[in-house]
């Protein structure tokens, strides 16, 4: 399965970023309404409501009830217009009261653009978007525009297509397809709707043919040249992503089906553009903060590496991407605040990985190939990214716990570089590097980052992503696939990944332990079955991994150099111990 599997809005962001201005929206009558411009059933309602009135008819708690028995029929929009105005010019000034605003309406914020409508103007602004048609009369999405200092090439009528802009030389092309509501010229009824001019089924063909298509706010149900310029457009080129509130209807159904459309399921639209605008958004950064590629930050670090002469622009490379790392982690779709849900997740543990991935890279490689000088610039470096998750205070817990999850993914490079290189001693001092805490005193790496004591470990949480669904250390097994792919570059041969991390993970247990005196750990083993708690990871369930990896690591000769190195306080029978305890540990998790 994808990455993206479950997360279409991400999908789309990606989609958007990467074919600049090859998406069209069509925009309904959806789109408007949270900004107080009612949908055309509820005009129809209160039009039924306002003749009945003052007809004498009194207050009713359901108009349509009231409709359908005092006529037999639904209420229809189109029929009761007709009805109430012979000519176009008297249905827009009927429609005028409910669109454009009074001083009440603006005090209180209604029909003025709304989030959705900023948000989609952003989007323009910055080149992602051109085209949009709609059916609104409105003209909200003209006025967002304009105050992103967008000016829009807007077509409302035959007459203004013909001495519009070209779509090809606009930078936002907006195809009023009904009409604007200060045109009499509007269309409303059935029969106006029927059927479109010749230009613009021109244009709508040309529209639908050579570009993707966004939808929202439009059921699919009504205007029936629209429906028909859809169903005969060529479904070739781009996708089409339907936004829906619940069930499509018949008519959606039909349109999603023909054209292969990707249903979106929002709760509103305020809210989907503006999570899809910060996508994009974090997209940009991540794009414009990292001007060389990975694989040559990776490659100029290495061959920095291999000359003292070159520590100065080795320092300064880590440096800038320490900065750029800083800059998108206070991407505004990261912030602590919003509500969680599985696809949410998964999307922040793939931004943070794709902003920290050039350091992260970078620091394995230092701790293959480092001397040790790097040490203190790269501790520094694990320090501020937790000195800036640690900025936030309020917030979901999981998305603050999440916040130092770069760090934890530089720590974790640098700590598989050292081991790879067998650095036990610069492994053993990273392990128990003071980290900061907000008005605390500071606690050892591995009491912050490492495993269970991290903030961001909450194991259901982590199976949510794709294939951890069953997994018993669903953390610990997603670092290693993230590592699996990153290490290649400093690690070498694939194969050596999973033995390098098992010693990592082991070695970390063992350091994590040492709080515990070698007394205090025979008192507390020499009970039957008891165990001192230590974070433990995939070693804990894979008896053959876990002794392969105590057979290479306690043994000569590398167990000698793990107690010169501090590893066991320095005594071979802390190691024993440790030894014991890892297995009741191991134990523990079987039954959990």
């Amino acid at each position: 399965m994808s990455i993206l599997a479950g997360d279409p809005l991400t999908q789309l962001a990606f989609s958007i970023f990467e074919n600049k201005g090859i998406y069209a929206l069509l925009l309904g009558s959806g789109l408007s309404r949270s900004a107080g411009i009612p949908t055309g059933w509820e005009i129809t309602l209160d039009l039924v409501r306002r003749v009945a009135l003052s007809q004498g008819v009194a207050e009713q708690a359901d108009w349509a009830v009231w409709y359908r028995t005092k006529t037999g029929t639904e209420p229809n929009y189109s029929i009761l217009l007709a009805e109430l105005a012979s000519s176009p010019a008297e249905r827009r000034s009927i429609l005028h009261s409910y669109i454009e605003p009074d001083e009440q309406d603006r005090a209180d914020g209604r029909k003025i653009p709304t989030a959705a409508h900023h948000a989609i103007a952003g989007l323009v602004r910055d080149g992602y978007l051109k085209v949009i048609v709609t059916t609104n009369f409105d003209r909200l999405m003209e006025n967002a525009l304009r105050e992103a200092g967008v000016e829009p090439t807007v077509v409302w009528s035959v007459d203004s297509l013909a001495g519009a802009e070209p779509l090809s030389h606009s930078s936002c092309y907006i195809l009023k397809l009904h009409g604007d509501y200060k045109d009499a010229r509007i269309l409303n009824t059935d029969e106006e709707l029927s059927g479109y001019p010749p230009e613009y089924d021109q244009i709508l063909n040309r529209i639908f043919d050579e570009h993707g298509l966004l939808i929202c706010g439009w059921s699919g149900e009504w205007d029936h040249a629209l429906r028909a310029a859809m169903l005969r457009a060529p479904n070739r080129r781009f996708p089409t992503f339907w936004t829906l509130r619940g069930e499509p209807g018949n008519g959606a159904a039909e349109l999603i089906g023909q054209r292969k459309a990707q249903p979106l399921t929002i709760s509103d639209a305020d809210t989907f553009f503006g999570s899809l605008a910060q996508r994009v958004e974090t997209l940009g950064q991540t794009r414009k903060q990292n001007p060389l590629s990975v694989e040559l930050i990776v490659s100029t670090v290495k061959r920095y590496l291999a000359k003292a002469e070159h520590r100065i622009q080795l320092d300064e490379i880590i440096t800038q991407e320490g900065d750029r790392l800083l800059e998108r982690m206070g991407a505004s779709e990261l912030s602590p605040q919003g509500n969680w849900t599985p696809e949410e997740f998964r999307s922040r543990v793939q931004i943070y990985q794709a902003a920290s991935e050039p350091l992260a890279r970078a620091a394995g490689a230092m701790g293959r190939w480092g001397d040790g000088a790097e040490f203190s610039q790269l501790s520094d470096i694990v320090r501020a990214l937790v000195s800036h998750a640690n900025k936030e205070g309020s917030g979901l817990s999981i998305w603050l716990g999440l916040r130092s999850y770069p760090a934890l993914l530089v720590f974790t490079a640098y700590g598989l570089g050292l081991v790879r290189a067998q650095r036990w001693r610069e492994l053993h001092d990273l392990f128990y590097l003071k980290m900061p805490r907000e008005d605390r005193t500071p606690k050892p790496l591995v009491k912050t980052l490492f495993l269970w004591d991290w903030k961001g470990f909450d194991e259901n949480t982590w199976r949510t992503l794709e294939g951890l669904d069953r997994r018993k250390t669903p953390l610990s097994d997603h670092l290693l696939n993230v590592f699996t792919e990153w290490g290649r570059s400093f690690v070498g041969m694939q194969s050596e990944l999973g033995l390098i991390f098992d010693r990592f993970e082991t070695l970390g247990a063992l350091a994590h332990l040492e709080e515990h005196s070698e007394d205090e750990l025979k008192a507390t083993l020499s009970v039957h079955d008891r165990k001192e708690r230590m974070s433990v990871g995939r070693i804990g369930w894979r008896e053959t991994a876990r002794q392969a990896v105590e057979q290479d690591l306690l043994v000569p000769p590398i167990r000698a150099d793990l107690l010169k190195a501090g590893f066991a306080h320095g005594s071979d029978a802390y190691l024993d111990l440790f030894a014991l305890n890892l297995r009741r540990v191991a134990g523990w998790m079987e039954w959990h």
